[in-house]
């Protein structure tokens, strides 16, 4: 895989680079002069990137059991005429390159009048990257900013005037109809800084990602499936020390993931804890919901798993690849992603155990709640920079509104009939070429509909598997709860928490490991949420909150 490197230069908008993000890259040095750099190697580059991008649907018909209507293959969208678009995007890659001249592709670009050209990296990077693009200024066309809440950063640069202000284009949305009909309900509110809407959004379920277990584990070991966070806390300790992939070594780790800074590894654990309940302070201010009394009892929670041996030592610093790798291979009980990877760890799995299975586990009853939470229906969003001239802001919409129609996201996710997948008893069943060029990355170069189980199903996986599936998560969407912070500003906050958010997760960390006392971290959050600044974003926050209610 070649990733192609960005040069940075001085910031282009706004005055100075922020310090924030000075500080994150080391202060100027970085800031080298030279532009985004277009690759020789790939003329219509990536496609691929923005992955996470939309709600799914399977590769066996369920699209339209979903509200779609099934693609006509050789129905082109009336309004892509003319000499392509081309189109510049920096975005994540999540799975294995794509081969961009392949039988999808052409097609896809063929279908919308476009021509791309991106610039990728992978997953476990790449807001390391975009912060770097930020603090330079020259951004390329379009960012595919890839996480549900915007990021400090991402805000400033925001404000700072670095991307398009997109409240006159879209209007009414009358000349939009698919953003306005087909993406997921609500969206503007998640996209929109100071009552401006400057993102489109990259559709996804409500249900997202879910506490996942080795079945086949459980029943060697004759564990029963937990239905409770005590239950899968035992049910993890006797896996780490059961010895489940039978090698005769004490090498099985219990639970990897909740160093992600998506916070996909803790959100669930999160939710049956109460931390996403709002929390006020004695006057009035919504606590931010790390620092509250149910935060605290998740950390302490961790603390016993860690002094259970079920979460491994090396917990902080392991990237995303390694985790991916460890619940692939055998070497973990649970890593949480989206539902829908749980078929291609499972099917990597089973190159080393064939009976390896890998199920979502039913809501786990916590102290304050269960272990579902349910995603804005919004994972990040399309930016576009104010570099770009505005007649082409507007063809770059048309562009993403296209995305969003329901027939390229039927293709997005099926791909061409007789190619990517036949019809057999009314069913579309994927072929061999469907596991190759059809899987997360065909939906990366749009905004894509919004389809209710899009983070359930995978279209690669069999009609059975995708039954069984969503039977597990059936329950998921009525004892679910949202995390509010992730699309709540607060200008304090903005400014506040950069100072302290590093020392809090260095002592987060070392309450889990226990190198200092569950009492020493509580006096410190304490501490904390009685500073002048800290009770002021609360009151901020507050007040933000209310327009959601």
């Amino acid at each position: 895989m070649q990733i192609r490197r960005i040069h940075l230069g001085k910031s282009s908008y706004g005055s100075a680079a922020h310090p924030h993000i000075k500080t994150l890259i080391g202060g100027n040095d970085l800031l080298s002069k030279g532009k985004w750099q277009k690759s020789t190697s790939f003329s219509v580059a990536v496609c691929c990137m923005l992955v996470v991008l939309a709600s799914g649907c399977s590769s066996n018909g369920n699209v339209a059991k979903e509200g779609f209507s099934p693609s006509n293959d050789k129905t082109k969208d009336s309004s892509n005429v003319g000499v392509p678009l081309q189109l510049q995007i920096f975005g994540g890659l999540y799975n294995e390159m794509p081969d961009m001249n392949n039988a999808y592709w052409k097609e896809y670009q063929k279908r919308l009048n476009v021509k791309l050209d991106a610039n990728w990296v992978p997953s476990g990077e790449v807001m390391a990257k975009l912060d770097l693009i930020l603090a330079s200024g020259d951004l390329p066309e379009v960012i595919a900013y890839p996480n549900p809440g915007l990021s400090i950063n991402m805000i400033n640069a925001i404000r700072n005037g670095a991307f398009w202000d997109l409240t006159p284009f879209l209007g009414d949305m009358s000349q939009y109809p698919n953003l306005k009909n087909s993406a997921s309900p609500n969206w503007t509110k998640f996209l929109s800084v100071d009552g401006k809407i400057y993102g489109l959004p990259r559709s996804r379920s409500l249900i997202n990602n879910a506490v996942n277990i080795r079945k086949d584990w459980l029943n060697k070991l004759g564990i029963p499936v937990p239905t409770t966070l005590d239950e899968y806390r035992n049910a993890l300790k006797q896996i780490v020390n059961g010895d489940p992939d039978g090698n005769g070594k004490k090498d099985t780790m219990g639970l990897v993931g909740i160093n992600e800074s998506t916070g996909e590894g803790v959100g669930p654990f999160e939710a049956a804890f109460g931390g996403f309940a709002p929390h006020y302070d004695n006057e009035g201010g919504l606590v931010w919901h790390e620092l509250t009394n149910e935060y605290t009892s998740l950390i302490e929670w961790y603390r016993q798993l860690y002094q259970d041996g079920s979460i491994p030592k090396e917990f902080m610093v392991m990237k995303r690849t390694q985790m991916e790798e460890a619940i692939s291979t055998g070497r973990a009980a649970t890593y949480m992603r989206s539902i829908k990877y749980h078929y291609n760890y499972e099917v990597q799995a089973k190159k080393i155990k064939p009976e390896a299975q890998i199920i979502a586990l039913p809501p786990l009853k916590g102290p304050r709640g269960y272990s579902v939470e349910l995603s804005s229906g919004v994972n990040g969003g399309i930016f576009i920079s104010k570099k770009v001239p505005e007649a082409k802001v507007k063809q770059i919409l048309k562009y993403f509104d296209s995305t969003t129609s329901p027939e390229i996201t039927d293709f997005a996710y099926n791909g061409i009939e007789g190619v990517h997948y036949n019809i057999i008893n009314g069913q579309k069943v994927p072929t061999e070429l469907s596991l190759k060029e059809i899987n997360t990355m065909s939906l990366g170069a749009g905004t894509m509909a919004y389809v209710k189980l899009g983070f359930v199903d995978n279209t690669a996986a069999p009609k059975e598997y995708l039954e069984e599936k969503r039977k597990q998560v059936a329950d998921y969407e009525k004892v679910g709860v949202y995390n509010i912070f992730t699309w709540l500003i607060s200008d304090t906050w903005v400014k506040t928490w950069p100072k302290y958010s590093n020392e809090w997760k260095t002592m987060m960390t070392q309450a889990i490991v226990g190198q200092i006392s569950m009492d020493d971290y509580k006096s410190y959050v304490n501490k904390l949420n009685n500073l002048p600044e800290f009770k002021q974003a609360y009151k901020e926050f507050a007040k933000a909150y209310s327009y959601y209610k």
